[in-house]
């Protein structure tokens, strides 16, 4: 049996995975240690149990996370699991993707959750504990439209498998969550503009699909996939990369064995091209 541990879970926003995986672990007698940028927005389901404290959290902020570590320092207090969950998406073709708001979601998604695993190092080597990196499937397959986002997940993934190896020694052991098709708020803050004088206006209405979350994959709500994972994030076993979700299964094959074409021809359907190259044909 598993013995309770202390873990801190980034991005507990209400509808989100993080919110729904603090509840799961909070309900599973854990001492959990919710964060969100904005602590009003992490649902009152969660903050109102006893062994949940919620405390700000902005991952792209050194002095957030610094304020955050004193709360451990300066209440003794032991870390057992860091859940780098807090992230953002970005759906854009590439040739008119913002450069700044690029870096922007690389440091939410890249450089935050190294921050994060950097200031709470000491802890979880003093506890031989866990770091969870929430990454996604689409960072081992090219889909197009997300490159930005899938780019950024993919370099997170680099670095949680290259942690695996370096924290290893200290006891440290770190995994990736591959996260298949969910259903959740993810989408609801996604701004999406074409610009009027994009190569990719005749397709616009596909592109929008994937901006809304409307294009993808049919897939679960948070609270029944985090029940998939809560083994991964307490447990001892599993390190490394973690295949979880609807989908997941077929895009690690795709992504491993399958032959490029078929990979392609996979993550292109639907997705507009076809038609955009009949129409780019068209006007020669």
């Amino acid at each position: 049996m598993i013995s309770p541990k202390t873990i801190l879970v980034t991005g507990c926003s209400t509808g989100g995975i993080g919110a729904a995986l603090a509840l799961a672990l909070a309900k599973r007698n854990n001492t959990v240690i919710a964060t969100a940028r904005t602590p009003s927005k992490i649902p009152s389901s969660l903050s109102t149990l006893p062994n949940v404290t919620v405390l700000a959290l902005d991952v792209c902020s050194p002095p957030s996370i610094t304020a955050a570590v004193s709360h451990f320092t300066s209440n003794n207090l032991t870390l057992d699991v860091v859940v780098n969950n807090a992230g953002g998406g970005y759906a854009m073709p590439l040739l008119d993707a913002s450069i700044d708001r690029a870096k922007e979601l690389y440091d939410l998604n890249v450089w935050g959750p190294l921050r994060a695993i950097q200031a709470f190092s000491a802890l979880l080597i003093a506890s031989k504990g866990r770091v969870v990196n929430i990454s996604t499937c689409g960072a081992a397959v090219n889909t197009p439209w997300i490159g930005v986002y899938s780019s950024s997940k993919a370099a997170l993934t680099t670095l949680s498998e290259t942690l695996r190896l370096e924290l290893l020694p200290f006891g440290v052991r770190v995994v990736a969550i591959m996260v298949g098709a969910v259903d959740s708020k993810f989408h609801d803050n996604d701004v999406f503009e074409l610009p009027r004088t994009s190569l990719y206006v005749p397709v616009e209405e596909q592109l929008k699909g994937w901006a809304s979350g409307a294009s993808k994959p049919k897939g679960v709500a948070a609270d029944v996939f985090v029940e998939s994972i809560v083994e991964d994030v307490v447990g001892d076993g599993a390190v490394g990369l973690v295949w979880k979700g609807p989908h997941a299964g077929s895009i690690k094959y795709l992504s491993r064995f399958a032959p490029q074409s078929v990979a392609d021809a996979a993550m292109s359907y639907t997705q507009g091209l076809a038609e955009l190259k009949a129409h780019v044909d068209a006007k020669e």
